[in-house]
């Protein structure tokens, strides 16, 4: 039985990287398996709330240490007709924070052209790949998936991802921090 992932973005992106799954394309980012798909391990530390767990999706890590990306089902966006790939993405830090790093999965596709490993603490998320970071260099199939996502997609990569964090997080943060104070308490 050959699986697939729900979302065609989604789906388009595990073929990509099915091609040559030797090698990184992006630091830190890894889909999770079909089988893996809407896996809540670890959101679960969160709240055990079975509408707070329905709220996300999980579909990826988001670095090699722990951290989760999943697709947030904002309030509204919870029927069968939503298009799962417009929902925000959030971030599951392994270093304990939790936020809105894009508006939708293209966004969070031209977020991981920066090649870096992503970071959520309480205070903040970014991508950190600096010149001190004696252990960066170009994931391996860097170049063939900026190709891969213009060609695909029509997108060039992000020429800024700290703005791009900081424009998910104008439009969806308060409203995203709200949210989850109703479930998580001292949020």
């Amino acid at each position: 039985m050959n699986e697939r992932l729900p979302i065609p973005e989604l789906e388009l992106l595990r073929q990509f990287e099915e091609r040559d799954p030797g090698y990184w394309y992006a630091e830190g980012f890894e889909l999770y398996r079909p089988a893996e798909y809407g896996n809540t391990s670890g959101i679960d530390t969160w709240s055990k709330d079975p509408e707070f767990l329905h709220a996300f999706l999980a579909f990826a890590t988001a670095n090699a240490s722990g951290s989760i990306y999943a697709l947030w089902r904002t309030d509204g966006h919870t029927d069968e007709s939503t298009d799962l790939a417009t929902l925000p993405v959030v971030v599951f830090g392994d270093e304990g924070g939790v936020h809105v790093v894009a508006r939708s999965l293209r966004e969070l596709f031209q977020l991981l052209t920066c090649d870096a490993r992503m970071w959520a603490t309480d205070e903040c998320a970014y991508f950190y790949a600096g010149e001190d970071d004696e252990d960066h260099e170009p994931s391996g199939r860097h170049e063939e998936y900026v190709g891969w996502l213009k060609r695909q997609f029509g997108l060039d990569p992000v020429a800024d991802p700290d703005a791009a964090i900081d424009a998910a997080q104008d439009a969806l943060g308060e409203r995203f921090d709200a949210w989850m104070r109703r479930y998580v308490d001292d949020y």
